[in-house]
């Protein structure tokens, strides 16, 4: 039986990358963005309460997914759709949509009047820090189907290796307490592979644990005979990193993984408890999470680059940013789906 919560949980994450962007253009923690209009410590404190989980939960649900579909799939068949899936939208979106978005950096920032031909080839001829920022290369925000791809691959050979048959016993029993120790190795993991904090050793570790653990039905009955506690550690903990942040700028590594190991599982936990069922609308959006994915981005940075000129009220920009960019993206989607090779390159079946 499909295990709908798992896609509710992607669904939810990805659309919460619309208000978590647009914030993004008022961070004042020295990220940058595409489009940056100076720093809002209210607007920042936001994007933390929420910045330590939600990618790592994307990689936590993609190894559970990995787990069904290997079980539905053989290897083969596997990596194909692992290509089709994510290396050619990663492509096409290196080429057509992450290029537009440092389009629009140069224009805000050097007030690059040329076109967007001349931007392209400006964009695949210099490497500064990989922010993109500048104009120059950067995967932006498709760093995460590229880890995506280059983790799911590295983690069928562990698979082989170590079958989750062998282990699916001693999985079964893992006590509470000890799932919640698991995130030592996700705060391991980060130091590992670490590009400009994007840790591609976090994210396999999580890949690994969402394919043995969190795929396991006795492990995700225990966590949810634990959703009371599971809750009240996220509430606290996400209310201290708030008020650490908002009062002190405080964003510890080994406090933010530690927070956001504890909210994966609460999250996990909830889902399973309360949206494990599905709905026209929630059919709708599984469906388009994955190309909304792709292009929200390329769609937030172009509006952004006129709102932030033509609104003065922060307040006002950042909610007509982060509506119409969605609104728009819904649109796009929809354009897109009616055209079969570009069906093929956003991962649309």
């Amino acid at each position: 039986m499909r295990k709908h919560y798992i896609d509710n949980l992607r669904s939810l994450t990805i659309l919460l990358l619309f208000p978590v962007h647009t914030f993004m253009i008022w961070n004042d923690f020295g990220s940058g963005f595409y489009i940056w209009a100076g720093g809002d410590r209210l607007l920042s404190t936001l994007i933390v309460l929420v910045n330590p989980w939600f990618m790592p939960l994307l990689f936590v649900l993609a190894g559970m997914s990995a787990r069904y579909a290997l079980e539905r799939r053989a290897v083969k068949e596997f990596i194909i759709q692992r290509l089709q899936k994510l290396l050619i939208p990663f492509v096409f979106g290196m080429i057509f949509l992450v290029p537009f978005q440092t389009l629009y950096a140069r224009k805000y920032f050097d007030h690059y009047e040329g076109g967007i031909w001349d931007n392209l080839g400006y964009f695949f001829t210099h490497l500064t820090d990989f922010s993109g920022y500048d104009g120059g290369f950067t995967p932006g925000h498709l760093w995460f189907i590229l880890f995506l791809f280059l983790i799911s691959m590295a983690a069928l050979l562990l698979f082989k290796v170590l079958p989750r048959q062998k282990v699916s016993d001693q999985i079964q029993k893992t006590p509470f307490l000890l799932l919640l120790f698991l995130f030592v190795p996700v705060w391991g993991g980060y130091y590992l592979g670490n590009f400009g904090g994007y840790s591609l050793g976090k994210n396999l570790v999580l890949f690994v644990i969402g394919y043995y653990f969190m795929s396991d039905d006795h492990v995700m009955e225990t966590l949810e005979k634990n959703l009371k506690w599971l809750f009240i550690l996220w509430a606290a903990g996400t209310a201290a990193l708030g008020a650490l942040y908002y009062s002190f700028a405080y964003y510890g590594d080994l406090w933010v993984n530690l927070i956001g190991w504890i909210s994966i599982l609460f999250l996990l936990a909830a889902g399973k408890r309360f949206l494990n069922r599905q709905t026209k609308l929630t059919a709708y959006f599984s469906r388009a999470s994955y190309p909304v994915y792709l292009l929200h981005q390329s769609i937030l940075v172009a509006l952004a680059y006129y709102v932030v000129q033509a609104v003065e009220i922060t307040a006002v920009q950042a909610l007509l940013i982060c509506v119409g960019s969605f609104a728009l993206t819904v649109l796009a989607y929809h354009l897109v789906a009616k055209i079969p090779i570009l069906r093929k390159m956003v991962g649309i079946k």
